[in-house]
């Protein structure tokens, strides 16, 4: 689904992504870990067009993205749900979400009633703002807001952080059953290494801008090296 080769991100002198290559199946979730300041969040944003490498290839699929616009990235089947959430507070529950359709098109009645079902609990909140929303369901909603593009590549940055672990585990558990039910394809960045391995069919360690390791998730977590090291493992 996407192929990366020597990326090179920088913001002025300080580089971000240093050479970082890897794939990602298709219909499978990624883990990107790694310590704050290890270029996870550069490395999305350079993924979907809203920062430009320096050097370096993307392929979604058999296009290649590296120069393109945000909004064609996103016609393209690319969705990035950044840190933080970014849903407007000031507009309703469903506007957000219909804002999320206009990139490709979509944004009607089938596609809400899809994002409806997923999270149950928007449905009775659609009239109010975002702003009333909890952490949680602000999660839901920019999640949810992502889908109504009907992507095939899902960039998801941190979307536990903040919540309270019952509600993170609900969040891991939905991208787990998007994978398996619809074929959805995940690349997820996550602080939580535990929790993101747990959903995960591949991880991938990145460090001060490179990749220190690309491997399975049980094997990951196994490496005692990488736990201390990279993963905020103890055990």
């Amino acid at each position: 689904m996407l192929r990366v080769d020597d990326l090179h991100t920088a913001y002025g002198p300080v580089r971000a992504l240093d050479g970082v290559s890897f794939e990602v199946a298709r219909g499978s979730v990624t883990a990107v870990l790694g310590a704050n300041g290890a270029g996870k969040t550069s490395l999305l944003r350079t993924l979907s067009g809203l920062v430009r490498a320096r050097s370096g290839r993307i392929r979604l699929e058999d296009r290649s993205i590296g120069h393109l616009p945000v909004e064609r990235i996103v016609r393209l089947g690319m969705a990035h749900v950044p840190e933080g959430r970014g849903v407007i507070g000031e507009l309703s529950v469903e506007e957000n979400l219909r804002l999320g359709g206009l990139w490709r098109g979509h944004g009607g009645r089938r596609e809400l009633d899809e994002v409806y079902e997923l999270f149950p609990q928007l449905r009775g909140r659609r009239a109010g703002t975002a702003s009333s929303l909890s952490g949680g369901e602000r999660q839901m909603l920019a999640i949810g807001r992502a889908l109504m593009a009907r992507p095939r590549l899902l960039l998801l940055d941190e979307p536990s952080l903040g919540l309270a672990p019952i509600v993170a585990a609900k969040i891991m558990a939905l991208l787990r059953d998007l994978r398996d039910q619809t074929g959805l394809t995940v690349l997820l960045v996550e602080q939580n290494a535990r929790a993101a391995l747990s959903i995960a069919d591949r991880g991938i360690v990145l460090s001060l801008g490179r990749i220190v390791a690309d491997d399975e998730p049980a094997r990951l977590a196994a490496d005692a090296g990488l736990r201390h090291a990279y993963l905020g493992l103890e055990t």
